[in-house]
């Protein structure tokens, strides 16, 4: 059956609006350390701001348009809800499995330190967790979302208290931050702006083709919004640094869902769908578990290339699980 030319247009618009999409993101987000590097703003508070929430900038501005196009009535509470909680756990997912595995099989062995474990891992898990929890229901209410931001809050604070420095990727000091900080506003509006035309293209590519809205995000919006992430795990192997990008892989991890789908649902709310809490949330937290076991009981806090290639599996058992189980969501 051919495909309406109507419908490729639309799919073109989404491609452009994906890449810019993504590509402004990135590019904001170095314009913002420039500025803080020029300020000479703390590192923790850089680390747990521009970093942390700036490497799930993609994720956030979707929730945010999300929320505010079902607020208005221009944008379809089921569809959108599931367009975007699909781009942010299978974004999570790319990270947590796909991106990790490359960074293992590129550089080899990693040490999981007690403080990686204590600090950013199990947090991790324990984000995956509470997140499973508040939408098992089958909707993240207003509350969930207040607890899903506060759960993130109470982190930062204990981040921050327990800490000195954190480990960061830092820019040049901006020359011109008069400049830096007008480039990085727009830049900031274009992001919105892409999220915006980019739901609304889904949302009519959805409809067209009576799929399901969240396998639709998480083949779109959640592989595109890991790029950034990729690029700084191919850095980290050619500079040797895997722990940064490890870091920053985790980070996200927690960003993601107690940030995005708590501030999505704070102002909204959210109906989930099925496969994200009967699939995509468990799987996650079943896995990381026992990665986590494997890695601490079995190889000594050591993640090699074996775990790296059980890792690609983990994300292709994933994604084929939630094809078979799940079609039509």
């Amino acid at each position: 059956m051919p495909v309406p030319s109507g419908l490729l247009t639309q799919i073109a618009i989404g491609t452009v609006a994906l890449y810019t999409l993504v590509t402004a993101a990135s590019r904001a987000i170095g314009r913002l350390l420039a500025l803080a590097e020029y300020y000479d703003v703390d590192e923790v508070l850089v680390g747990m701001t521009v970093l942390a929430l700036g490497t799930s900038l993609p994720e956030l501005s979707s929730h945010l348009v999300a929320s505010l196009g079902i607020l208005s009535g221009v944008l379809e509470y089921q569809v959108t809800s599931a367009v975007v909680i699909g781009g942010n756990t299978g974004s999570s997912t790319v990270q947590q499995f796909l991106l990790v595995g490359i960074l293992l099989i590129g550089y080899g062995t990693v040490h999981a330190s007690r403080t990686f474990v204590y600090e950013s891992y199990l947090p991790m898990l324990g984000a995956i967790g509470a997140t499973m929890l508040v939408a098992w229901d089958g909707t993240i209410s207003r509350l969930d979302g207040v607890l899903l931001l506060g759960l993130y809050l109470l982190y930062v604070g204990a981040i921050i208290t327990r800490r000195g420095s954190t480990q960061s990727l830092r820019e040049a000091p901006s020359k011109n931050p008069r400049r830096d900080t007008v480039v990085a506003t727009g830049l900031l509006v274009l992001v919105l702006l892409s999220a915006s035309l980019l739901l609304s293209v889904v949302e009519g590519v959805v409809d067209a083709l009576a799929i399901g809205g969240s396998m639709v995000g998480v083949v779109t919006i959640g592989v595109a919004a890991a790029l950034p992430e990729l690029t700084a795990v191919m850095d980290a192997i050619r500079r040797r640094s895997p722990h940064v990008a490890l870091g920053t892989l985790v980070g996200s991890n927690i960003v993601n869902p107690l940030v995005g789908i708590g501030l999505g649902g704070a102002l909204s709310t959210y109906s989930v769908p099925s496969a994200v809490v009967l699939w995509d949330l468990p799987f996650k937290l079943i896995a990381g578990v026992g990665l986590l076991g494997w890695a601490l009981y079995w190889r000594k806090g050591e993640f090699t290339r074996t775990e790296g290639g059980y890792m690609l599996g983990l994300y292709f058992a994933f994604l084929t699980g939630r094809l078979v189980l799940f079609p039509g969501q």
